[in-house]
C-alpha cells in the first residue's frame, strides 16, 4: 500500500463502509426495553347501536359499523407487543369472545373476529348499559387488563326512579375508557323482523317509557289511577321518547365517575388512540431488538457518498479541461 493510497480520503470511506457492513452481519441484537398495554374491547351491541346517524368514509353508517372501523384502525397504532381482547355486551352482562393476544401475530384473526361482529349476537332485547359495563369491569379486573367499554348509553329499559345501580368495586382499579357513540340529536331506532329485515323504527308503543321498578316517584300520587298497593305508579300509559335515541353523555359521564374511567366522546376532540394513551396503563417488557439497520444505513450513506464525490471530482476534472483548452484555442494566432 502506497502513502498516496493511504492519503486517499476514499480509501477511508470504504474502509468505513466495510466496517459497517461487517458491524451489520455479526454484532448481536440488543436488548431494548418497551412500552406496551393488554386492552380489553368490549363492543355494545344492542337495537339502538344499529342506529345509522354517523359516517364512516363519507357513507352514512350505523353506529356499530363506526366502532368497529374505529377500533380496527385503533389497533394498527399501537406497539407489536401489546395484546388486544374483544368482548361484546347485550341485555345485562358483557360476554368475552377471546383474551388479549399479541397484535402483529394474531392481527387477521382480530381483524376478522372485529368485522363479524353483528347485531344478531345479542342473545336478549334489553340493554342495561349500567349492568354491561360492571360486568366488562369485571371481566378485565380478572385478567388485569384495560378496558375500553363502547356505546351510545341508552338503557332499555329507562333508568329506574332510584337512578343508577351503585358500583361494587374499587373504582379506578380497571384502567381505562367509556366511549360515547352516536350523534346528540334523538332519532329513531331501525327495527327488524324475526327474520333480520328492516321493517321500519321502533314506535313509542313498542318500547317501555318508563322503568316501573323499584320506589315510584315522588309525584306518582298526583297520576290517574294511582293507587298505592295496586297502581303505584298511576293507571295512564306512560308517555315518552325512549323509542328515540342519542348518545347518552350525562348518563356516561355518571358512570365513568362511579367506575374510575374516563369518558370519550367519539368522534369529538381527542382521537382515541391519544385518549388510550392518556387513560390505559402500561408496563415495560425487555426484547432482543435487531439494529443491524442502522449500520447497515451507515455503510449505504458513506457508500452514496463516495460515488457522488466520485462524480463531483470527474466533473470538476472535466471542467477544468475543457476551460485549459478553450483558454489554448484563444491564445492560439489567426494565419
Amino acid at each position: 500500500m502506497t502513502w498516496s493510497v493511504v492519503r486517499d480520503w476514499r480509501f477511508w470511506g470504504l474502509l468505513l463502509a466495510a466496517a459497517a457492513i461487517a458491524i451489520a452481519l455479526l454484532v448481536p441484537r440488543v436488548k431494548t426495553g418497551r412500552d406496551v398495554s393488554n386492552i380489553l374491547f368490549v363492543i355494545d351491541i344492542t337495537g339502538s347501536m344499529n342506529t345509522r346517524d354517523i359516517a364512516v368514509d363519507g357513507a352514512n353508517a350505523s353506529r356499530l359499523e363506526f366502532v368497529k372501523s374505529t377500533v380496527l384502525d385503533t389497533i394498527q397504532s399501537f406497539d407489536c407487543l401489546s395484546k388486544a381482547g374483544l368482548g361484546l355486551f347485550a341485555e345485562r352482562r358483557s360476554f368475552l369472545l377471546f383474551e388479549p393476544v399479541e397484535l402483529c401475530g394474531n392481527y387477521d384473526p382480530i381483524s376478522g373476529a372485529l368485522r363479524q361482529i353483528d347485531w344478531r349476537m345479542a342473545w336478549e332485547g334489553d340493554s342495561y348499559v349500567t349492568k354491561g359495563l360492571y360486568s366488562a369491569i369485571e371481566l378485565a379486573k380478572s385478567g388485569g387488563w384495560n378496558l375500553v367499554f363502547f356505546t351510545d348509553g341508552h338503557e332499555a329499559p329507562p333508568i329506574p326512579y332510584t337512578g343508577i345501580a351503585d358500583f361494587d368495586g374499587e373504582p379506578g382499579a380497571v384502567p381505562g375508557l367509556i366511549v360515547g357513540v352516536g350523534g346528540t340529536q334523538k332519532v329513531p331506532i331501525p327495527k327488524f323482523d324475526a327474520d333480520g329485515r328492516e321493517v321500519g323504527t321502533w314506535r313509542a308503543t313498542d318500547v317501555p317509557q318508563e322503568n316501573r321498578v323499584g320506589v315510584p316517584p315522588e309525584n306518582a300520587s298526583s297520576r290517574p289511577g294511582w293507587h298505592v298497593r295496586n297502581a303505584p305508579w298511576g293507571a295512564a300509559e306512560t308517555t315518552g321518547d325512549e323509542h328515540l335515541t342519542s348518545r347518552r353523555d350525562e348518563h356516561l359521564e355518571a358512570l365513568a365517575s362511579k367506575t374510575g374511567l374516563r369518558y370519550l366522546k367519539l368522534g369529538e376532540g381527542a382521537s382515541l388512540v391519544t385518549a388510550m394513551t392518556e387513560a390505559v396503563s402500561s408496563h415495560r417488557v425487555t426484547v432482543p431488538s435487531d439494529i443491524s439497520r442502522y449500520p447497515a444505513g451507515l455503510a449505504l450513506a458513506g457508500l452514496a457518498a463516495l460515488f457522488a464525490g466520485s462524480l463531483i471530482a470527474a466533473w470538476s476534472r472535466r471542467g477544468a479541461d475543457w476551460f485549459a483548452s478553450t483558454k489554448n484555442q484563444k491564445g492560439v494566432a489567426s494565419p
